[in-house]
């Protein structure tokens, strides 16, 4: 399937907070790419420990010629290139320039540093993807000494 004549991506990514207006619009507060994560204490793990996060997930559509009822998978994939468990949402699509937004809670556990893709599939086509840092910092605390 090719996306030539929709549906069209305005917007994928994520973000810590998503208000809705009367009228359905979104807006979106603290876009995020990037998570650090610090471990500090006198003997912090070598490797990042699992590391649980909530975030919303944003993908705002135009239709385009799509018309219907259409699935939304997004699947996250790792780091070490394992893709662990997907997210399946509905979107209804009208045609044009009418489309829809979707904003959806995720609770995600990262069990690695580095790069996640977030791989978005319409029905069953690849959409697009939402690249996802995280990083670990390792900090050795010394105890002080008592005189």
């Amino acid at each position: 399937m090719s996306f030539e004549g929709g549906p069209y991506v305005q917007v994928a990514c994520f973000c810590e907070v998503v208000i809705q207006d009367n009228k359905g619009v979104l807006s979106l507060i603290r876009i995020i790419d990037t998570l650090e994560h610090s471990q500090v204490s006198p003997n912090p793990p070598e490797d990042m420990p699992p590391v649980p996060f909530k975030m919303k997930f944003v993908l705002m559509l135009k239709s385009g010629k799509a018309r219907g009822r259409h699935s939304i998978r997004l699947v996250p994939q790792a780091p070490t290139g394992e893709t662990k468990g997907e997210t399946i949402l509905t979107v209804h699509l009208a045609g044009e320039e009418q489309g829809q937004n979707v904003a959806a809670d995720m609770a995600f556990v990262f069990e690695h540093e580095g790069l996640y893709w977030f791989n978005i599939y319409f029905d069953d086509e690849k959409l697009t993807a939402i690249p996802f840092r995280i990083k670990y910092n390792r900090i050795v605390t010394k105890a002080a000494t008592q005189p």
